[in-house]
């Protein structure tokens, strides 16, 4: 009798165990329950992260994009410009009543030619001038074609006539000097000076950049 009891009861056992089985596949499926795990949300990128110039500020708040390489930026990415500014002079003396530039002053019209290529924002005035021997009218136009010659010169080597202005004198302006005979040779001549400003860029120093200082004693 008790072997019958024992088979019965784990019978009803059994049933019991299905009947429950079956109950929860069935609450589920009405519930939508699912074994797989929810895929994770995507991130919605709404910045720029990414530092295209390398200068350490991301695109996203770069002001100013393509910064030339190792240079000093702020937090906006824009470099630290700093002014540079650099003057040179003319200084001609000519012969009495005469245009003609002497050869020794040629390679200072180089360099005024040169120094304005430079600096291609800059304009030049020649100022003309005579020593006060002949007539004032006469002095007046010489000194202006003195100036004339030498804007004549700059134009052959490049520069654009629009950036030259020329101005005569005459005799109002002698040069000071112990003689009268000096100071007519003095005062024979055309002046300009040209003063040109640009910005450059600031690089920072890092072991990586190149020495370009002589390594001769």
């Amino acid at each position: 009798m008790r072997s019958l009891s024992f088979r019965q009861s784990t019978q009803k056992a059994r049933r019991l165990a299905s009947l429950l089985s079956l109950w929860l596949c069935v609450c589920m499926l009405l519930s939508g329950c699912s074994f797989e795990a929810e895929a994770p949300p995507v991130a919605d990128q709404s910045r720029d992260l990414l530092d295209d110039d390398g200068d350490g500020v991301i695109n996203a708040r770069d002001r100013c994009p393509n910064t030339p390489h190792a240079a000093i930026v702020d937090n906006n990415g824009c470099p630290t410009i700093v002014e540079r500014s650099d003057a040179t002079e003319l200084h001609i003396l000519f012969a009495n009543d005469s245009t003609v530039i002497p050869a020794e002053y040629l390679p200072q019209i180089d360099h005024m030619a040169a120094f304005l290529a430079a600096y291609p924002d800059t304009h030049i005035e020649l100022k003309g001038y005579a020593s006060q021997v002949g007539a004032h009218d006469y002095n007046d136009a010489l000194s202006k074609r003195r100036a004339d010659v030498v804007r004549q010169h700059l134009i052959a080597l490049g520069v654009t006539p629009a950036r030259i202005r020329t101005v005569g004198f005459g005799d109002t302006q002698p040069v000071p000097a112990a003689s009268k005979e000096e100071s007519h040779t003095l005062s024979r001549r055309v002046t300009a000076r040209v003063r040109g400003e640009r910005g450059s860029v600031l690089n920072e120093w890092t072991i990586f950049s190149l020495r370009t200082e002589s390594t001769e004693p």
